[in-house]
């Protein structure tokens, strides 16, 4: 039988298929470099530390450390050391009060006192005995400065206790409060430098993502001057710099006078090949080798700990928010700033010192001691990842 069609039968056409949208590709252009969106960034963390306390910024798991003034620098060293610390607070267990920081800075200060007025076998017995409490007295001797008795509550906000750090020049700051039965002072733990930082990467992601301008936009950091004063003979002024045929005692000499805690190594055309810092000489002390203050830079450098992390190198065109990831994800101090290949084309030479940028000179920046929107500078073309650049500075040594 034909099958035919009826009048109201009509013929069934596929459905088509419902349209999706496809997700648009990730662009490839580097961010719009804003200062007003750098502006915004800047007063939104601020206002993020004015909300947070100190509390806010403790790590999750951590241990405090406290060195009883009569305990002989030795046996302080030793317990630093082996605790894989740089400082420590001290306690006057006589008045049951809190009686300072031990830092290595300190330590410093009593190698250059020793080597100046001292022999060897006199300054092996001394510190045998040289108790903690003595220590201020040496800084008088040597005519430095005496670090200020900084403490601040665990409930202060995190702006306030970042502003008295960079108020005092100080890297860490004592966190104290009273027991209620007793009265007596309690040492909750130490704000650093680096912790105050850390809270800020982790805590200001989106913040950090629109710092884009660079850091010689910004100012952050100690540059080799262009017109240094006329009888200076440094060339890197005002930075201090050695190379590795320098004696280690002098580079002790510049820690002491300028209180600074790492000194680049450069060679003949100025490039960095390592970095010396305040730790490698406590390391040398701890030995027993005093008398190797006398070696140079290159021998002691090969009785450095193998776990050293390297110098961590950027250039000038790399932007804040690259360096404050960088903080995020390993522990840094200090940045050695070199020429990078845009220097380069114009007659630089690749890795060349150019400056150093502390945890300080960042942290002062990010509180407000530099007013925001002063900026003179033509904004830059995006550059490298810093992350892309860290080096491990001390491979270069053996080439």
């Amino acid at each position: 039988m034909n099958a035919t069609l009826s009048p109201t039968q009509t013929s069934r056409t596929p459905k088509r298929k419902s349209s999706t949208r496809r997700p648009r590709a990730p662009s490839h252009l580097p961010p719009v470099q804003s200062q007003e969106a750098h502006d915004a960034a800047l007063h939104a963390i601020r206002n993020v530390l004015k909300g947070r306390t100190c509390y806010d910024a403790f790590p999750v798991s951590y241990r405090l450390i406290v060195l009883d003034t009569k305990l002989n620098v030795k046996k302080a060293l030793q317990c630093l050391l082996l605790n894989g610390v740089v400082s420590a607070p001290l306690w006057n267990s006589e008045k049951s009060k809190f009686a300072g920081m031990l830092t290595v800075l300190d330590i410093i200060h009593l190698i250059q006192y020793y080597y100046d007025n001292a022999n060897y076998d006199t300054a092996a017995a001394d510190v045998e005995t040289f108790r903690l409490e003595s220590l201020r007295d040496i800084e008088k001797s040597l005519g430095v400065a005496t670090p200020p008795m900084l403490r601040e509550h665990p409930s202060s906000t995190i702006y306030d206790a970042a502003k008295l750090l960079i108020q005092t020049h100080a890297r860490r700051l004592p966190l104290l409060d009273y027991d209620t039965e007793t009265g007596h002072e309690v040492i909750v733990s130490v704000l650093t430098q680096y912790r105050l930082l850390k809270f800020i990467s982790i805590n200001c992601t989106r913040e950090i993502q629109q710092l884009h301008l660079s850091l010689r936009k910004l100012k952050i950091g100690t540059y080799v001057s262009q017109s240094p004063p006329p009888d200076n003979t440094n060339p890197y002024w005002p930075i201090a710099t050695a190379t590795l045929d320098s004696p280690v005692f002098d580079v002790v000499h510049m820690f002491s006078e300028r209180s600074i805690s790492a000194v680049p190594i450069i060679d003949q055309d100025g490039v960095v090949v390592n970095l010396y810092e305040t730790v490698d000489v406590i390391t040398l002390v701890r030995l027993g080798a005093y008398q190797a203050l006398d070696l140079t830079i290159s021998e002691a450098l090969n009785q450095r700990s193998p776990d050293f992390p390297g110098v961590v190198i950027c250039t000038a065109g790399d932007s804040l928010g690259t360096l404050l990831q960088l903080i995020k994800k390993r522990r840094v101090h200090r940045l050695v700033v070199v020429q990078g290949e845009e220097e380069e084309k114009r007659g630089g030479k690749k890795g060349r010192l150019l400056g150093i940028i502390t945890l300080s000179d960042v942290l002062r920046y990010l509180i407000g001691n530099v007013a925001i929107g002063e900026v003179t500078e033509p904004v830059e073309e995006s550059t490298p990842s810093l992350t892309d650049k860290v080096q491990q500075a001390a491979e270069s040594l053996c080439s």
